[in-house]
């Protein structure tokens, strides 16, 4: 498809013809990119932001290495959480994934 679209911007435009309508077709391109791509990626990010802006101590999470744990405490860009058997760790908040799987069946 992307091939066709190639040879059709190439083609010059016919007698009479507005230079709008040659340019219609690589601006459509651009909008399904836009909406396809770039907005449900930004919303995405836009998401995981505000998740873990509002992570408070006591929330169950999982940490993009796959640590499962509780957290203890949270002063600033850092969480303190319980893994287990009393042992803390220290993680950054852009470590902590948004959707964790399943944290039901923890502990």
């Amino acid at each position: 498809m992307i091939n066709l679209a190639v040879l059709f911007l190439m083609s010059p435009p016919a007698e009479g013809q507005s230079p709008f309508i040659s340019f219609l077709p690589l601006l459509l391109i651009i909008l399904v990119f836009y909406f396809f791509m770039i907005r449900p990626q930004m919303k995405k990010q836009k998401e995981l932001r505000n998740f873990r802006e509002g992570l408070q101590k006591g929330d169950k999470i999982v940490t993009t290495g796959g640590i499962y744990g509780k957290i203890n405490d949270v002063s600033g860009q850092v969480l303190t959480i319980d893994v287990g058997n009393n042992v803390q760790i220290k993680v950054d908040k852009n470590a902590v994934l948004k959707d964790p799987t399943d944290l039901s069946n923890q502990r």
